[in-house]
């Protein structure tokens, strides 16, 4: 019998769920918050929580922020605030992003009494939900959308259980954030890189706002992504995407990080630094072709591209987050390799892409050397994941902002949230950073 989709939503528990599925989970979800302490220090995040504060006012204390909002407003900068630095987990074959959109409706949503294993239960339910209807959406159309198109339909199905709607409630909140969801078109950002980034905090705002509407009686359309492909959802329970996220070593946009392994490895190999290199070349798929900003004006242009991440990496050994900002950009030693990289594009990358992604790079140098990478993957996909302390690092690096002991109360609260209230997390989570 195919499984229920609605019924799993709101039944799944921990005795069903794996104890390395829920220890993935407990990762995602540090990893999130890690990103959005770094993500606060960009103008995007600025601009979109003064909004949310200002002209969606409430009594809901936005993410890391303090000041109130509606709780669409909290999903909406939270979403946003996370997706404004492009370091946290994905997809491949979505070519997204799940938990970002996940996680703001489910805390925008989440009763104030609410325990903590039941808080992780949900955030692995719309893993699940969400990696499903991200195929079921490009198995119906094909069109390249963000990830809140279907991070709308993950983040109403937890905020539904979380918000304790019935089956029919349920059904009506994922018609309505599937219809509504933000289907807009993720190339048009990779072309022209803006504020707008993936989409995922007006899914997630989306998502609170179906399940409002629901609980109130607003009805939907039946939600196609879920009703219309059952093979999809048959596996339902026994497969678990929450263990196929990979997670991003460095906060660029994951089609570039190929490259920049491939560079840092020589980089290494041969003891090189970047006054050693006249240019770099690098063969690669269609799309990481498409990052074409060479010199960026800003930290969306720095994220969605990829020569200057590359220069970067070449530079520092690194792509540090304080190089993808402000003054930074102007780095001469990194324009000058960014502006000089030639980019081609392979059919051997093209093939396999969503689900590997694949690069080759040529390091011409001034002594007349080519060296040549192989074809290399990025690093942390989900069959070579990531440590759990290599994981913690990248949590402690970007949290600092936060202060040791906040920052340390955070991971240690995630570590033990089966045993504790939610409460003990968002309690760290509404001071401004700095706080």
């Amino acid at each position: 019998m195919t499984p229920d989709p609605i019924r799993f939503a709101h039944d799944l528990r921990g005795p069903q769920i794996p104890d390395a599925v829920r220890a993935q989970a407990r990762l995602s979800l540090r990893d999130l918050l890690g990103v959005a302490v770094g993500g606060r220090a960009t103008r995007l995040a600025g601009v979109i929580c003064d909004h949310a504060a200002q002209d969606m006012p409430g009594a809901m204390p936005l993410l890391l922020d303090g000041r109130g909002s509606t709780p669409a407003g909290f999903a909406l900068a939270a979403g946003m605030v996370i997706d404004s630095l492009d370091g946290h987990d994905g997809f491949n074959p979505s070519k997204g992003h799940i938990g970002c959109p996940l996680l703001p409706a489910m805390l925008a949503l989440a009763p104030k009494a609410l325990g903590g294993a039941e808080f992780l239960d949900a955030l692995v339910m719309g893993y699940e939900f969400g990696a499903r209807a991200a195929i079921a959406q490009y198995d119906s159309v094909p069109d390249y959308h963000t990830s809140g198109s279907w991070g709308a339909v993950a983040g109403a199905a937890a905020g539904a259980r979380l918000a304790g709607l019935d089956r029919d409630q349920t059904a009506h909140a994922l018609g309505i954030a599937e219809y509504h969801g933000p289907r807009s078109q993720m190339m048009r950002c990779i072309d022209h890189p803006t504020m707008l980034k993936d989409g995922s905090g007006w899914g997630a705002m989306t998502a609170v706002q179906a399940v409002q509407l629901a609980a109130r009686g607003f009805t939907g359309a039946p939600a196609i992504t879920v009703t219309q492909q059952p093979g999809i959802w048959a596996d339902l329970g026994q497969r678990w995407y929450m263990l196929e996220q990979y997670y991003k070593p460095y906060p660029v946009c994951r089609w570039a990080q190929a490259p920049v392994e491939a560079i840092l490895a020589l980089r290494r190999t041969h003891d090189l630094t970047e006054s050693d290199v006249t240019r770099i070349e690098i063969e690669t798929f269609h799309e990481a072709i498409r990052l074409a900003t060479a010199r960026p004006r800003t930290t969306e242009e720095a994220q969605y591209s990829t020569s200057f991440p590359c220069a970067l990496a070449m530079v520092h050994g690194d792509v540090p987050v304080a190089a993808l900002m402000d003054d930074a950009l102007d780095d001469p030693r990194v324009l000058r390799l960014s502006e000089g990289l030639r980019m081609v594009e392979s059919e051997h990358a093209n093939a396999p892409f969503p689900l590997k992604r694949l690069a080759r790079v040529r390091l011409h140098l001034h002594d007349g050397r080519v060296l040549e990478s192989g074809w290399t993957e990025p690093r942390w996909d989900h069959d070579v994941p990531p440590t759990a302390t290599e994981l913690r690092a990248k949590f402690d690096a970007l949290a600092a902002p936060l202060g040791q002991a906040r920052a340390g109360a955070i991971a240690d609260v995630i570590d033990t949230l089966d045993s504790r209230p939610l409460s003990d997390l968002t309690d760290l989570l509404t001071a401004p950073v700095g706080a």
